[in-house]
């Protein structure tokens, strides 16, 4: 009876073992990545308007964050990113930046690749429609008097 004791106590001592170093392993995650977000929709903007959006992100991770060079779906959309590593806890952003001189909707994509453990490639979207500028209104013709011209 003692030793069937002696073994249970040993085999739960084990077990607890194993928990503690399943848990250490959990913790020991590597690089981590966490956008705010991975749309952006401009909405309507006009011809010429400010493409530009940065999508923030932190690294969740406990061991440095390192970007690969992003890839757009078209050379009308630009991704500048940090090409230093970003610590644990650190935030950043990765500026992406749409050529709103093309008139029409438009749905793009940038592919963030990193070392991140959970998510090696992000893609990030951007939308929305360029209309062109509205035109301007033209002044009235009116005579030097400043009354408005009479047809006769």
């Amino acid at each position: 009876m003692k030793k069937i004791v002696l073994f249970a106590m040993i085999l739960l001592f084990a077990g607890a073992v194993v928990a503690q170093d399943k848990n250490v392993k959990k913790k020991k995650n590597g690089p981590q990545i966490s956008f705010k977000t991975t749309l952006h929709d401009y909405g309507e903007i006009y011809v010429g308007a400010n493409g530009t959006y940065n999508f923030e992100f932190t690294n969740t991770g406990n061991e440095p964050l390192i970007l690969s060079k992003p890839r757009s779906s078209c050379g009308c959309t630009v991704p500048s990113w940090p090409k230093q590593p970003i610590l644990p806890g650190e935030t950043n952003k990765i500026k992406v930046t749409y050529n709103t001189s093309h008139i029409g909707a438009f749905n793009k994509t940038v592919t963030v690749y990193s070392n991140a453990k959970n998510k090696s490639a992000v893609v990030l979207r951007i939308k929305g429609k360029v209309n062109p500028k509205p035109a301007e209104a033209l002044p009235e013709n009116k005579t030097s008097t400043g009354a408005a011209p009479v047809n006769k």
